[in-house]
C-alpha cells in the first residue's frame, strides 16, 4: 500500500448510493469512476449491488475494476469500491424495477445515513430512485429528501438546486400550479430564506450572502394590479428575514420573475428563492442541464444528488451522462471541507 493510501481516513470517504438498479445509476457510477477528478481529497465508495454493477460493465463493455469494501477499511484508489448492501437475484431488467430493487435502493439510503452518523463517511451522494418502487419496497416517503430528513431527525429542510452560475430554492415544489398561491405564507417564505442563507454561509462559505426573492405574479404583481401576494405575503417575508439576519446576509425583492434569474446568473445575487417548481427549475436547467446538483439543505448530514431521474428509457443503452454525478460529488466534498474549516458539523 502506498503512502497516500496508508494515510487515508474514513472521514475522507464519500458514499454514493446506487439508486434504482434498473435505471441509469449503475452506468453513471461506472462512467464516473473513469472520469473522476483525481485532485479531490475524497475517495468514493458505492453503496449498492456489485452483481448489478458487474453485469452493467459487461453489457456496456466498460472496464472498471470492482472491489468489495467494508466500513473501517482503507478504500482502494485503483478500483471502484463497493459496499454490498444487496444481492439481487435475479437481476432486474433495465427499465423494469421490481419490489426487490425498491427494497434495495431504500436499504442503500439507510446505510449511507448510518455510516455518516457513525463517522465512517464524510457525506453522501445519491443516484436517482424510482419513488413508486421505493414505497413498494417498504420505505414510505415521497422521495429522497423526506426520507433523509426523517432518518437524520431534521425538522427544517429544503431542496436547493446548485450550479456555478445559479442557485435556487423553492417555496413550493411538487404542487399543482392552481394551488401555489394559496400555499404561500409569510412564515414559510421567511423560514426558507433563513435556511437558504444559513446553507450559503456554512456550506458554501459565503461571508455575506445576497438573496433575491422572485415574485409570484407577472411584474411581481405590478403594485397589486396582477395579484396581491407580493404585497401581502412575499414582501413582509423579505422584511422579516432582513430583521432576523443580524447583518449576516441580505434579502432583496420581490422582483419580477422574468429578470431576477438573469441578474443572479450574472453575479448580482448568490441565490434566488422561487415561488414554485417550474419558475425556479426552468431557468436553472437552462443554465445547468448537465451539471446541476440537488442539495438538501438543513440536514445535519451532507447530501447532494444528481439533478435528473432514473431515465428508464435509456437505461442499459450506454447513453447515460455522468456530468451531474461528477458535479454532485465535487460539491459534496466542497461542503464537507467548508464545514470542517468553519468548525460546523451540522446546520441548525
Amino acid at each position: 500500500m502506498d503512502t497516500e493510501m496508508a494515510g487515508r481516513k474514513t472521514c475522507d470517504i464519500i458514499g454514493i448510493t446506487m439508486g434504482c438498479a434498473s435505471g441509469v445509476g449503475p452506468e453513471l457510477l461506472l462512467r464516473f469512476w473513469h472520469d473522476q477528478d483525481q485532485a479531490t481529497p475524497f475517495v468514493p465508495i458505492v453503496l449498492g449491488d456489485i452483481g448489478v454493477l458487474a453485469n452493467c460493465a459487461r453489457q456496456l463493455n466498460l472496464t472498471v475494476p470492482l472491489k468489495l469494501w467494508q466500513p473501517g477499511q482503507i478504500p482502494r484508489e485503483d478500483a471502484l469500491n463497493v459496499l454490498p448492501v444487496s444481492q439481487l437475484d435475479p437481476l432486474p431488467a433495465w427499465g423494469h424495477p421490481t419490489v426487490a430493487s425498491g427494497r434495495a435502493m431504500g436499504a442503500c439510503i439507510v446505510e449511507a445515513v448510518r455510516l455518516i452518523q457513525a463517522g465512517e463517511l464524510a457525506a453522501m451522494v445519491t443516484c436517482p430512485i424510482g419513488k413508486d418502487m421505493l414505497n413498494a419496497g417498504g420505505y414510505h416517503y415521497p422521495g429522497h429528501t423526506e426520507m433523509l430528513a426523517a432518518l437524520s431527525n431534521a425538522p427544517e429542510y429544503a431542496m436547493m438546486m446548485a450550479g456555478e452560475r445559479l442557485r435556487v430554492t423553492l417555496t413550493t415544489i411538487h404542487r399543482p400550479l392552481a394551488e401555489v398561491a394559496s400555499a404561500l405564507s409569510c412564515q414559510g417564505i421567511t423560514r426558507l430564506l433563513l435556511l437558504t442563507a444559513r446553507a450559503l454561509r456554512v456550506d458554501f462559505a459565503m461571508e455575506h450572502p445576497r438573496l433575491a426573492v422572485a415574485g409570484l405574479n407577472p411584474h411581481a404583481g405590478e403594485g397589486g394590479m396582477f395579484g396581491r401576494e407580493e404585497i401581502e405575503i412575499i414582501a413582509p417575508a423579505v422584511a422579516r428575514a432582513n430583521e432576523l439576519a443580524g447583518g449576516e446576509f441580505t434579502v432583496s425583492g420581490p422582483f419580477p420573475p422574468d429578470t431576477v434569474f438573469y441578474q443572479a446568473s450574472q453575479g448580482k445575487y448568490d441565490a434566488v428563492v422561487a415561488q414554485y417548481h417550474d419558475q425556479g427549475l426552468i431557468p436553472f436547467k437552462l443554465l445547468h442541464f448537465r451539471d446541476g446538483v440537488n442539495v438538501t439543505i438543513g440536514l445535519p448530514i451532507i447530501r447532494t444528488s444528481v439533478d435528473h431521474g432514473t431515465a428508464y428509457d435509456i437505461a442499459g443503452r450506454g447513453l447515460a451522462d455522468p456530468a451531474s454525478l461528477k458535479a454532485a460529488f465535487r460539491l459534496a466534498g466542497r461542503i464537507a471541507l467548508n464545514r470542517r474549516r468553519g468548525g460546523d458539523n451540522h446546520v441548525s
